[in-house]
């Protein structure tokens, strides 16, 4: 049987029959006094009080705990273009992780359209229920315009978690990869192979937490990216920030003498590549299932290596940092989510193993209960500090 056929029997589709999620009162509603404050009549004194000053929504309804989680369903985990109905499952997926991790409520959101205007206009007009927009499993480089459009229109929280949950998690573990090997972080020299939502992200997330970006060299599937090529939106933002040596050829070329590899391309990179590195290197092999390299022949190779997957030591996981970033961003009533807010993020999960790195251990296991409240609390604080808190 396939195994994508359903399987009465199978432990994975038994869990999904009926959906992992469902919608619970938080009031009693046993008598006609409850309804009458629940609902007609006392209600509408309530729908009068946020008319007459709408900021009062954030304390009379739902939205000050909760999200849309949105997609188009057009680049779902490692599987592609699905569709919103495939997509459902992960988006579900993802709220019951908000609520588990963070006490977040979340809404999937699961739009039949991959059109940049009707996506923009449908979540602005959704957006008033919502006390931010997580966007999820969308295509670049429309996912790039449909954040920067929603997050000008918007006067909350959005965040494309597969670029910069994954960029998150990345910089925390690369934090504590140098300390431990007691490196700087302005002192590496990074190839980042992959040009996408994430690879795009990661870059530039690292920079922002203190990679010289003279020393970044990003490939897409034609090799590095530079000035030397004809290049546009995103792809030629990278070729000014990133590159300085004017480094041309493919992924062997990037990784000479590179300190780190970041894999966010789902491409495969040979080990004669990673043998080229700098000694006691660094590699984040972050494709799934199959990651741009085996972790075990990365092993041969360097000191440091990580992988998205679960059963492989140091899981690079967006669960370590969208619950806690949007709890913070809620709690603050935050308008926006700013670089420093993300750099916060990064530093809270680095900060939670600190004290305890290894090789095998360099960031905290998704399961791990301090990271949410550490990540929320550093969110918080410097949305505070960056001016775009309203509590």
């Amino acid at each position: 049987m396939s195994s994508s056929t359903p399987d009465p029997a199978d432990p994975v589709f038994r869990l999904h029959v009926g959906g992992k999620m469902a919608v619970a009162s938080t009031v009693p509603l046993t008598s006609r006094e409850d309804l009458s404050l629940a609902y007609t009549p006392g209600v509408a004194r309530v729908c009068e009080a946020i008319a007459a000053d709408p900021g009062l929504v954030d304390t009379y309804t739902w939205v000050s705990h909760t999200v849309a989680v949105v997609t188009d369903g057009s680049a779902v985990l490692g599987l592609g273009n699905i569709g919103p109905r495939a997509a459902l499952p992960v988006m579900e997926g993802k709220a019951v992780l908000f609520k588990q991790f963070a006490g977040v409520d979340a809404v999937p959101v699961c739009l039949d359209t991959q059109d940049v205007d009707e996506i923009v206009a449908t979540v602005k007009a959704l957006a008033p229920s919502f006390g931010g927009i997580n966007l999820e499993d969308i295509s670049a480089p429309r996912c790039f315009e449909v954040e920067r459009r929603l997050d000008e229109a918007l006067d909350i929280p959005v965040f494309h978690d597969d670029q910069h949950g994954t960029a998150i998690v990345v910089l925390a573990a690369l934090r504590n990869a140098a300390a431990l090997l007691n490196r700087k972080l302005g002192d590496l020299r990074v190839a980042v192979s992959g040009a996408g939502a994430a690879g795009v992200a990661v870059t530039k997330m690292l920079i922002a937490g203190g990679v010289d970006p003279d020393r970044v060299v990003v490939c897409d599937s034609r090799g590095i990216i530079g000035r030397h090529r004809e290049l546009t939106g995103t792809k030629a933002e990278l070729a000014e920030l990133t590159n300085a040596e004017g480094r041309q050829g493919d992924i062997t070329e990037a990784l000479r003498d590179a300190d780190v590899l970041v894999g966010v391309s789902g491409g495969q990179i040979p080990e004669a590549a990673v043998a080229g590195m700098a000694p006691g290197g660094i590699v984040f092999a972050l494709a799934n299932p199959t990651p741009e390299v085996h972790p075990e022949v990365a092993a041969r190779h360097v000191a440091v290596v990580a992988t998205g997957r679960s059963d492989y030591p140091n899981q690079i996981n967006n669960v370590l940092a969208f619950p806690g970033v949007f709890r913070g961003a809620l709690d603050a009533g935050a308008t926006r989510i700013t670089d420093s807010m993300k750099v916060a993020a990064a530093d809270a999960i680095a900060g939670v193993v600190a004290e305890s790195l290894t090789a095998d251990a360099i960031v905290p296991s998704p399961l791990d209960p301090r990271v949410a409240p550490a990540v929320a609390e550093a969110v918080a604080e410097a949305a505070r500090r960056d001016g775009v808190a309203r509590r």
